[in-house]
């Protein structure tokens, strides 16, 4: 029987990924890179790399926009 709630997918190796993201206190945009890049390889192949790059992508986006706050105050 197939589990939607607890796929195998995320449950490779020792941890699961939810539990990882948790531990790490990972954000929204940290978390997806990182559930995306744990299941690719027994998912959707490059479609969830493509999603992890976007995260990523998005992420990076709102650490610039971070660090030109920063350099603004001083």
């Amino acid at each position: 029987m197939k589990d939607n709630i607890n796929p195998r997918h995320y449950k490779q190796g020792n941890i699961e990924v939810i539990d990882f993201i948790l531990d790490q206190k990972f954000n929204y945009l940290e978390g997806n890179v990182v559930k995306y890049l744990s299941r690719y390889k027994f998912k959707n192949g490059i479609e969830d790399l493509d999603k992890a790059k976007w995260y990523l992508g998005r992420l990076i986006g709102e650490e610039i926009i971070k660090k030109e706050k920063t350099n603004e105050d001083d």
